[in-house]
């Protein structure tokens, strides 16, 4: 980001002119009228972090200053120059990460002129005890300000609202000030939720031990999602989850006039109330908000559903047969696709079903498991999946492309 801005932006060349356009007239450099600046190197840049304080700057400038000299004629003074400065990583109120400068140094390396060789010495004494070494400042510390903004600019766009559909809008900020070491920044994120109706959310700040987290690769950028974020995720989207699933959505799985038919050799009750030819409906809704754990082996995602039996007759309103609470087990796999991580679900086990409620009597639900199963993977899960396919918007930091990320469990390495 920072050479970025140092090259494309030409900030060296922008903030030379600037400085000389302020006072063109006047002699800027003594000895010297009609300052300008020309022929200025692309700069060679060095960073290091400061532990417990940001960034160290280290600029290489290479340039020519241009005028008219008092002993007459054209002058250049071809100077090059090591620019330093320290820069300290803080947090805005709106919790955006920004740099700001402080301690900019200038030191000359050479200088160069095409004077003639009998006063060149003297010229340059008087150039490098009172004048270069005052002037180059002043010249050059503005650009790693002009640098730093520009960098600054691109972490705003951390911050900023992202769409969740239906669900509201979310957008990243800092839950603490950043954390510089030898060898990493670590930013400590929350995520603010904005719903539909204009309430801020309250969403999960739970934050790993460092010692917990998996170790730094060099030279790469470590997102460490927690499974409290995840399940806050799905729990956003909980309401879009929701799903009345009948006879012809499972025929092609499962066959013909399933789950129906099956449902009358399960229990005498379910037989004398649903005839094969009674149209079924099963509503499946989330009880409570799903839940994201992770461990070594897998990630899975447990969802806690009522599923509502009812029949349909053509000519009256439905009838409620019999309520399960189930709880499901669906196992979770993560992909990157648009800068965006996408859940994957498939059904485990049903790790409980209970009977809640019941208009037929009291009956033994455990032949329903198997089949229940089969409706949650052949309708409920898939559609689940398709109201995930929005993915989960990943934080914008500096313009990184998550596209090329490695993922392992919880953690997004790019």
């Amino acid at each position: 980001a920072v050479s970025t801005a140092l090259t494309e932006n030409d900030v060296l060349r922008k903030m030379a002119e600037e400085a000389t356009k302020k006072k063109p007239n006047s002699k800027l450099i003594k000895g010297i009228s009609g300052v300008k600046v020309k022929d200025i190197h692309p700069p060679v840049i060095t960073l290091t972090l400061s532990p417990g304080t940001g960034l160290f700057m280290a600029v290489l400038v290479q340039m020519t200053i241009a005028g008219k000299s008092f002993l007459g004629g054209n002058l250049e003074i071809k100077v090059a120059a090591n620019l330093t400065a320290n820069n300290r990583l803080s947090q805005t109120a709106l919790g955006i990460p920004k740099f700001s400068s402080e301690n900019c140094h200038v030191s000359l390396i050479s200088v160069k002129t095409n004077l003639p060789s009998s006063v060149l010495p003297k010229v340059l004494n008087k150039f490098l005890d009172s004048t270069l070494q005052k002037v180059l400042p002043g010249l050059l510390c503005p650009a790693v300000d002009a640098v730093l903004g520009l960098v600054n600019a691109k972490l705003t766009t951390m911050t900023s609202e992202i769409s969740l559909g239906t669900a509201g809008t979310l957008r990243y900020a800092l839950l603490n000030p950043p954390t510089t070491s030898e060898t990493f920044i670590q930013l400590d994120l929350k995520t603010i939720l904005h719903q539909k109706e204009g309430d801020e959310l309250d969403l999960p700040t739970d934050q790993p031990p460092l010692t917990s987290l998996p170790p730094k690769k060099e030279a790469a950028t470590q997102l460490i999602l927690s499974a409290n974020f995840l399940s806050t995720e799905l729990r956003i989207m909980q309401a879009s989850f929701s799903l009345d699933i009948r006879d012809n959505m499972v025929d092609r799985a499962a066959g013909p006039g399933y789950p129906s038919v099956t449902l009358c050799f399960a229990s005498p009750q379910i037989s004398r109330a649903l005839p094969p030819s009674q149209p079924l409906v099963i509503e499946l809704r989330e009880a409570k908000p799903p839940l994201v754990t992770i461990t070594p082996e897998a990630s899975f995602a447990h969802f806690f559903s009522t599923a509502e039996f009812l029949v349909s007759p053509l000519d009256s309103a439905p009838e409620s047969l019999f309520i399960l609470d189930v709880h499901s087990d669906l196992k979770a796999r993560f992909a990157v696709r648009g800068e965006k991580l996408c859940i994957s679900l498939a059904l485990d086990s049903l790790s409980k079903m209970a009977l809640a409620s019941s208009s037929i009597g009291t009956f033994d639900e455990l032949p329903l498991k198997g089949i229940l199963a089969n409706v949650i993977h052949v309708a409920y899960v898939p559609s689940i999946n398709e109201a995930l396919q929005g993915g989960i918007p990943l934080p914008n930091l500096l313009g990184i492309k998550y596209r090329q990320a490695e993922i392992s469990k919880s953690e997004v390495r790019t």
